[in-house]
């Protein structure tokens, strides 16, 4: 019984986190969301390689490929050391992801200028993962809070290479009641953009300053 209410609860979830947009796009796109909360169903090397092969044919400057990942099972000793680089707001809830991931990039290209596109080559490799994930029913929670010195530390990550972020990963599922009340109304929030028009411009800059 418990577990049928997880199900309805969870079903109802998806459907109110599905995006209000107001033009048509993909409907992965419309049903992606960042929950904090996974289902305990394991995600196998295999979906792994899928997801990174997603990573693998997604643009890049000059075709220069920066990102780095690692990644890590629940239970092993590769987690538990991501985790410790995680701020203490994201440990307590990202504990419910059967993987962990740090995502990083090359700093410069090989013949050592600075690979001014590389921290944006990594976005673009992530978004290609994200849309593969949704394909997959697998979520993706993308985290800043994450201590990029520590990491560095922890994984013996070589000079010329940057930990920019870290990511919690696994299933759509799991229990609302595995998060803190103020999390759990998070969770069940009704999600929210900005409007095109604050960020699309055409022709020219029109930017309004907020008043001070």
């Amino acid at each position: 019984m418990e577990k049928k209410e997880h199900m309805n609860q969870n079903t109802q979830l998806a459907l109110a986190k599905i995006a209000d947009n107001n033009h048509e796009i993909y409907a992965l796109l419309k049903q992606r969301y960042s929950p904090r909360i996974f289902s305990d169903k394991e995600v196998s090397e295999n979906d792994m390689n899928r997801l990174f092969e997603a990573v693998r044919w997604s643009a890049s400057s000059n075709n220069l490929q920066p990102w780095r990942f690692i990644y890590a099972h629940k239970g092993t000793e590769g987690y538990d050391n991501i985790m410790k680089c995680l701020d203490k707001f994201n440990q307590d809830w990202a504990i419910n992801a059967p993987v962990l991931l740090l995502a990083g990039y090359k700093e410069n290209k090989d013949n050592g200028d600075e690979n001014f596109h590389a921290l944006h080559d990594l976005g673009l490799s992530l978004g290609s993962m994200t849309v593969q994930a949704q394909y997959m029913d697998i979520a993706l929670h993308h985290m800043a809070g994450v201590d990029w010195k520590k990491a560095h530390e922890e994984f013996e990550v070589p000079e010329g290479y940057h930990i920019s972020t870290a990511i919690a990963l696994g299933y759509y599922g799991g229990n609302l009641d595995n998060l803190s009340d103020d999390l759990q109304k998070q969770e069940a929030a009704k999600r929210e953009r900005k409007p095109q028009s604050e960020f699309v411009f055409k022709d020219k800059w029109e930017t309004k300053e907020p008043k001070k």
